[in-house]
């Protein structure tokens, strides 16, 4: 039988890819929780561990104890976070003194090549989940008005540029301007800032890095997301087609057409 490491971190995706597994008969899976406050439903799962983030020599041994040789890392891990509740290992402190700086996507990769050294492969967090894809297509019975593309625009040129300097992925806009950028706060805060400060009607953008790599930090809209915007009252959300994963469609979609939110997906 095949095994795949799972190393979890916040949110609903985890979730979403251990359902699609349980479907594969010849799959046996073993999730890590890097944090207590990931979902309920992956540390009730059978072979689930809980390993601090900065323990990345204890994770790695683990996964060749069990021989386990290709791991999906999925979920949030916010930035806020990382620095804060670190526990380090000695192969943790190692990484973390080589780093050129402290971008999350720098860790990430740190992380990836010390996997790889041990004969670990990190596989396309979209691997089982390509069903999953945002398309390039409007979701919901509310589409954006003719007058509002303008601002779908700025909010897409606005966070391709954010995304170059990997400080964020996601932008507030309205009326033509930008609102909110997405910081250290990550998603979800930057959203409730932009509703903060440009009121209702705000239009939610968030799009992939220019050279988007599939093992790290695919960004994700779900049910999570949808129930910000609804708090926000705002107009809708816009997606990168192709980059990102919308999970929790059927939920997410029937929650935005009750608020009369539109969902769509955008090719740049």
């Amino acid at each position: 039988m095949k095994k795949i490491g799972v190393i979890v971190g916040n949110g609903k995706l985890p979730c979403s890819f251990l359902r699609e597994i349980k479907r594969e008969e010849n799959i046996e899976v073993f999730p890590i929780g890097l944090f207590d406050t990931i979902e309920n439903e992956v540390k009730e799962y059978k072979n689930f561990k809980r390993f601090n983030i900065g323990e990345v020599g204890k994770i790695t041994k683990h996964f060749i104890i069990n021989g386990i040789k290709e791991v999906v890392m999925l979920g949030k891990v916010e930035k806020e976070v990382i620095f804060q509740n670190m526990e380090l290992d000695k192969y943790g402190e190692e990484i973390i003194k080589g780093l050129p700086d402290k971008k999350d996507e720098t860790l990430l990769f740190a992380v990836i090549a010390f996997f790889r050294l041990n004969g670990i492969k990190v596989l396309p967090q979209n691997y089982l989940l390509k069903n999953i894809m945002f398309e390039e297509k409007c979701y919901t019975k509310m589409r954006p008005a003719q007058e509002e593309n303008k601002t779908i625009s700025i909010g897409i040129e606005a966070a391709k540029h954010l995304s170059e300097i990997d400080a964020g992925q996601t932008v507030v806009c309205k009326d033509s301007s930008v609102v909110a950028l997405e910081g250290i706060e990550g998603t979800d805060k930057a959203i409730l800032r932009g509703g903060e400060l440009g009121g209702e009607g705000c239009i939610v953008v968030k799009m992939a890095r220019p050279q988007q790599d599939m093992r790290v930090d695919i960004p994700t809209v779900g049910i999570n997301t949808i129930k910000r915007l609804v708090e926000i009252k705002a107009r809708g959300i816009v997606g990168e087609a192709g980059k990102m994963l919308f999970v929790d469609q059927e939920e997410s979609i029937k929650l935005a057409d009750e608020h009369n939110i539109f969902i769509i997906g955008v090719k740049p």
